[in-house]
């Protein structure tokens, strides 16, 4: 190695840092996690509640089921690309047992990010970056800020936005279309 090479990160570095630490590894650096906001916050635990009751459940229980959905757990994209997505989720067909271990290193089927000021440009650049070249088919992008959410399906010359909705709209968003999602829900709209 160079003198002037840095060294890439890789799960092995994470696990070495102390218990608590919401730290990820972005292009082979080590990046921390901005500490949530409450909009931040609450917008993922919204989706994850929305989404994980009705497809959680095995098909018949209740919802269509038929996925894994967990938050901020460590998915390895690559040696030097270990992220912890806000929520993220796995078809059972492809993985019948639920996701374990750390990192998990099954590629995820949706991945969604809610965006946080400080590290946006890590959701829209380079993970989003990842994501493709790794094939993840669904990429959602939450936005408190802007009260927006992006959904994004890949294809082999990039992904494809195949929604964008705003407070006030209820929507039928892939890949969980059986189910009607209030987007104010996400931002704090009790009544949506």
């Amino acid at each position: 190695m160079s003198q002037g090479a840095r060294r890439l990160a890789t799960s092995v570095d994470l696990a070495d840092l102390p218990d608590g630490s919401r730290a990820e590894v972005i292009r082979g650096a080590i990046v921390e996690k901005a500490a949530p906001s409450a909009e931040h916050g609450d917008a993922q635990s919204q989706l994850a509640v929305l989404i994980k009751g009705p497809f959680q459940r095995p098909p018949g229980g209740g919802g269509p089921g038929g996925w894994w959905i967990l938050t901020e757990v460590e998915v390895e994209f690559g040696p030097h690309e270990i992220y912890r997505p806000d929520v993220v989720g796995w078809r059972r067909d492809r993985m019948p047992q639920r996701p374990t271990g750390r990192p998990v290193r099954v590629r995820p089927d949706w991945v969604c990010e809610v965006l946080s000021p400080t590290t946006a440009k890590n959701d829209l650049v380079d993970k989003l970056r990842t994501l493709q070249a790794t094939g993840v088919p669904h990429y959602w992008l939450v936005d408190p800020e802007r009260e927006t959410l992006t959904v994004l399906r890949w294809t082999p010359e990039g992904y494809l936005t195949a929604l964008v909705a705003t407070r006030g709209e209820r929507v039928h968003a892939e890949p969980f279309a059986e189910v009607e999602l209030p987007v104010g829900s996400l931002f704090g709209d009790e009544s949506a």
